[in-house]
């Protein structure tokens, strides 16, 4: 370890004091002398050594002092005892007063000038010691033949050792306690053949582990350490713990890749909606239409699988925030209690499901449905974790995690949450499946039994959120989830459940213009709309609706967001120039350019997602189309333009 020497001042001043003293004592003495001898016994020229002896004190003033206090002797012994006042001696002994005087100032000033730098080179390597033993990097040093002299505080926290267990150890010794047997770089030996070699300094990342067994990534310096003279007298070593550098850099690589992603799954899922959209529409007018049992059965299937790629879609859009959200005032409290009614029914009776929840209204602001997905595949990992049977406890209450906080991310902001915890008593994971159990695509289930995407799903709603989300494991001994949500403030009212869906209103004859660059899903949107009651315009795009808005009236837009060359947004805005009370709504796979801050639609304006069903259209169009308006038929402003109708 560095330790720095003790404060020089008082020392300093104990050796210039006895300088000065004994200067003082010493011409005070021969002045006492000559004064007491004979008149012919004359020593006035010793007297000159004073100022000369107190220039050993470096300190010219003191100099200058003892120096007039010898030229008053000198004149006072000359007129006394000594009777030689005028004489050329007399004169003599004065010229050599002031001239030792002079000289014994310019060596005090010398020697103080001396002093000084060596006080401001004691102080800078104090300076550099106090650094050196403080830093938060490792710092190391060793003799040219490889054995440690010196082991800081930053070195004592990296490793876990104390320096009085290290410093003397041989550096292989040291290597075998601290460098796992995997790290990467060269060997201690190699690096200090190369210094002791010639190079000016080696730089490599490593691993290095600590005295409880934690591995940490680290940057290593090794550097040649020389004299004044620039002969190498040794070999230093500079270690940082880059551990948390690594995982921050981990973290926005994977939400690079999550962005990428993201923007993928936006473009699949848009052009796969639609043709989901297609199918189902058409799967349905087929069971309507059908008799046969065994045709209805099969249909009945393939639109069960067409529903769930629909539910496989939108967990990817979730994953990757590009679905639509609507927060709104929710009692986690009710949300547990509806997840857990559900699981009662369909959760092996080998499970025993313990829900846990607080006397007082848990309120979040956050996406009912999404609250739901996330306890659904949070409990659905659970039962899938316990075959044989187990506990599997759903719990919430408030909380206030501490803001710094490494395992929980991202990291809690402060304040109120609330806290949802899942756990089961099933199989466990081990550290390393734990740490990877949010990454997409990743999952321990057999091939065909999981997407990977639940968890991802979980972590991409939390976060979303403003929540935080971590995950204890341990083999054998079960899991915990631990979900944390801001809380709503004090007093937030719940927003009421909808009321019971009615049937779709009948569409009284209301024209609808129907604009999709997919034909087949425009056709399968359009016979939904005119099974409702509407008249229906179909367009293929928005050049094509253009000219059947200048020659026809109609009562809804009804638009694709995303299409070739025109945009929807873009068609309604110009549309909406001249018909500014226009109702209009959009519909998309995803709402990618209706999105306002944080992924959520803004209030004003109508969207439906695709794809939907018969009643979610027809509800939805009735929504907008207000009862007080009168119906209209599509009559001809003008001979001109082909007309795309329904």
């Amino acid at each position: 370890m560095w330790h720095s020497p003790a404060t020089p001042d008082a020392a300093q001043t104990g050796r210039r004091v006895p300088v000065v003293a004994v200067a003082l004592a010493t011409v005070t003495m021969l002045a006492v002398i000559d004064g007491l001898s004979a008149p012919h016994f004359i020593i006035l020229g010793t007297l000159t050594t004073g100022p000369c002896l107190a220039a050993g004190s470096g300190r010219p003033r003191a100099v200058l002092a003892l120096g007039a206090y010898v030229l008053v002797l000198i004149n006072v012994l000359s007129w006394g005892p000594d009777q030689i006042w005028g004489s050329d001696r007399h004169a003599l002994f004065n010229v050599v007063a002031v001239l030792a005087t002079g000289v014994g100032m310019g060596i005090a000033h010398q020697l103080r000038a001396v002093e000084r730098a060596r006080e401001s080179a004691e102080n800078e390597r104090r300076m550099l010691a106090a650094i050196v033993a403080h830093s938060d990097d490792a710092i190391l040093a060793a003799t040219t033949d490889g054995r440690l002299t010196a082991f800081n505080g930053g070195a004592e926290r990296l490793y876990g050792y104390s320096a009085a267990d290290v410093v003397g150890l041989t550096l292989p010794a040291f290597g075998d306690l601290v460098i796992p047997a995997d790290a990467p770089g060269p060997s201690i030996d190699e690096l200090r053949a190369r210094i002791v070699g010639g190079e000016p300094g080696v730089r490599f990342d490593s691993r290095r582990k600590h005295r409880d067994g934690t591995v940490k990534d680290v940057s290593v310096a090794v550097s040649p350490v020389r004299d004044e003279h620039g002969a190498m007298v040794g070999v230093s070593w500079v270690i940082r713990d880059i551990s948390a550098q690594r995982r921050a850099e981990e973290l926005a690589q994977r939400s690079q890749r999550m962005a990428s992603l993201g923007q993928l799954a936006g473009g699949v899922a848009h052009d796969f909606n639609n043709i989901l959209g297609i199918m189902l529409s058409f799967t349905a007018f087929a069971e309507e239409n059908s008799t046969d049992p065994d045709v209805r059965a099969d249909l009945a299937k393939a639109r069960l699988a067409g529903e769930r790629a629909v539910g496989l879609t939108r967990q990817l859009l979730t994953f990757t925030r590009q679905d639509t959200t609507h927060p709104e005032a929710l009692d986690l409290n009710s949300g547990i209690a509806e997840v857990c009614a559900m699981l009662t029914r369909t959760i092996d009776k080998k499970i025993e499901l313990i829900a846990r929840t607080a006397p007082e209204p848990l309120m979040i602001y956050a996406d009912a449905g999404q609250i739901q997905q996330i306890l659904l595949n949070l409990a659905v990992n659970a039962r899938d974790a316990m075959p044989d049977g187990g506990t599997l406890i759903i719990e919430a209450t408030e909380a206030e995690p501490d803001g710094d906080h490494p395992d929980l991310p991202p990291a809690p902001a402060g304040g109120r949450y609330i806290r949802l915890l899942v756990s089961d008593t099933g199989i466990g994971m081990s550290a390393e499946v734990a740490a990877r159990v949010f990454e997409p695509f990743y999952t321990t289930k057999p091939k065909g039994s999981g997407t990977g995407l639940g968890l991802a799903t979980v972590y991409g709603i939390v976060t979303e959120a403003g929540g935080s989300i971590n995950v204890y494991s341990e083999p054998e001994l079960g899991t915990t989830f631990r979900v944390y949500f801001p809380a709503a403030p004090a007093g937030t009212p719940a927003v009421p459940a909808p009321a019971a869906a009615a049937a779709p209103p009948d569409g009284g004859g209301r024209t609808v213009l129907v604009v999709d660059d997919e034909p087949e899903l425009g056709d399968a949107v359009a016979r939904i709309l005119r099974s409702g009651g509407y008249r229906t315009l179909s367009a293929r795009g928005g050049a094509q609706a253009l000219a059947l808005d200048a020659v026809r009236d109609y009562d809804l837009l009804l638009t694709d967001i995303i299409m070739p060359g025109m945009s929807g947004r873009r068609l309604a805005a110009t549309i909406q120039e001249s018909r500014p009370d226009l109702p209009v709504l959009y519909m998309s796979g995803y709402s990618d350019g209706l999105v306002g801050d944080g992924g959520r639609l803004d209030d004003e304006i109508a969207f439906i997602e695709k794809p939907f069903t018969a009643d979610q259209l027809l509800t939805r169009v009735g929504a907008m189309c207000r009862p007080g308006l009168p119906a209209r038929h599509p009559a001809a402003r003008s001979s001109t333009a082909p007309v795309a109708t329904g």
